[in-house]
Parts: structure tokens; sequence; C-alpha cells
């Protein structure tokens, strides 16, 4: 799936996906820098509004970013050689992120009321193994599995609070559901892209926007990962190093 310098291909690879799903997300982390506490309409007359207005904004650009980061996943899930090890390396990003994400969300080192989205990653990887494996094409009770499974991942999300961005987005949810639909619907494009892009209308609008741009993804790698194995490694560690830089501003 790479794509060479001779042979240009229209459309977003998932190199540029990444770059794109990157500097969106970053938002979020200046929505945590302006306003350390999280965001609390309750609680906006001890805020200052400009502060407040331009927090709720950098974090409603940010949501635009889910859905690229669910495409990704799925398609790292179908094209990685080894799934334990891709579950893993996602597990041990989470666990590193979520120290530096509880104190840029919230201002506490140590906070329960929000997780990292990475464990939303990482359970939703999880549901598709259980799925590719309990309930394959052509089982008669495939749609039953299916939806045992998505409900105990939707319990586990809401469970742990994870992905619940400054009080006002179920972003892990909103990941899940947009991981399950690309799974599930990857062989009908209009149907699947319809379908996530109504679905995330329903979560404050602009994860359609993502959707929209996740429209023009061309299936290439946009890279080398024989020649540059270093880039799939630099995504890996530019959240939790942004992460630490927030910490600090």
């Amino acid at each position: 799936m790479s794509t060479s310098p001779s042979h240009r291909v229209r459309g977003l690879s998932h190199l540029r996906l990444k770059i794109i799903a990157t500097v969106l997300f970053a938002f979020s982390l200046l929505s945590g820098v302006i306003i350390n506490s999280g965001i609390n309409i309750q609680s906006s007359s001890a805020t200052d509004m400009t502060n407040l207005t331009t927090a709720v904004l950098f974090e409603a650009i940010s949501w635009t970013a889910i859905p690229l980061y669910a495409w990704l996943l799925v398609e790292g899930y179908k094209h990685t050689h080894n799934r334990w090890l891709y579950g893993i390396r996602l597990f041990i990003l989470a666990l590193v992120c979520e120290l530096p994400y509880d104190k840029v969300t919230t201002g506490h080192w140590v906070d329960w009321n929000s997780q990292n989205p990475v464990f939303a990653m990482v359970i939703a990887l999880a549901a598709l193994a259980l799925i590719d494996y309990y309930a394959a094409e052509g089982s008669r009770m495939r749609w039953l599995v299916i939806t045992i499974i998505a409900l105990f991942g939707l319990l586990w999300m809401i469970i742990g609070h994870i992905g619940v961005r400054q009080r006002i987005m179920q972003s892990g949810i909103l990941l899940f559901l947009l991981v399950l639909i690309f799974h599930l619907l990857d062989k009908r494009e209009n149907t699947m892209m319809m379908t996530a892009a109504i679905l995330g209308a329903c979560f404050f609008i602009t994860p359609a926007l993502g959707v929209a741009v996740l429209h023009y993804h061309n299936d290439t790698l946009g890279y080398d990962a024989h020649k540059s194995p270093w880039i799939q490694w630099a995504f890996y560690a530019f959240y939790p190093l942004l992460l630490l830089v927030s910490t600090i501003i």
C-alpha cells in the first residue's frame, strides 16, 4: 500500500489522513491549556467568556478528527501483520498518555472522570477481533453476537468514562461506533460513509465534517513502510509528547 514518487495517486493517503487528524486533535489540547479545569458551562460565570468560547471552539474542531482515527484504526487492523502486537502497542500508549491527559484535561494528574481516548481504540480493536472470531460472515447468529459485543464495548466506555471530553462530548463512544460502521460496512462505501456522517452529525456536527474529509481517502499508505519505518513510530510518540508539553505550558 505504498505510494512511489513516480506514481502519485489522487486523494488522501493514510499518511495525509494521519497528519490531518493529528493537527485537528491538537486543538483539544489547546482547549485544555486555555481552561485546564475542564469546560463546565454551569460554572461559566467564574470563567472569562472569551477563553470559554475559544476553548469550546477548539474542542469542537478537534472532534473532526474522530472519524479519521476510527478509519485509520480499522485500516491498521486489516493490514497489520500481528494484531496482538498492534493491540499491545495501543494499550501501552494509552497507559503512557493517561497521567498527562488527566492533567491537561482536568488540571489534576489523576482524575477518573475521563480516560484518554486511546483506551477507546484498544476496546474497539478488541471488539473487531471478537466479531471476526465469533461472528464470521455467514454465521446465523452473526448480528446477535455483534450486538452483544457492541453493547459490552459501549458499557466499558460508559463505566470507564473513556474519551469524555470537557464534560460535553462522548468521543470514546463515537469512535467505537464509527469503528464498527467502517468495519461492518466496508464493502458498501456509500452506505458506510452516509451512516458514519449521520452518526457524526448526531454528535455536535463537527465529526460529520471529518467523514466528509475521509470520503477523499485513496487507500494508499503514502510512504514506503520498509524504507521509512520511523514514520509510523513518530505518530505513536507525537501524542504523549504533545501531552507532556501541554502540561508544562
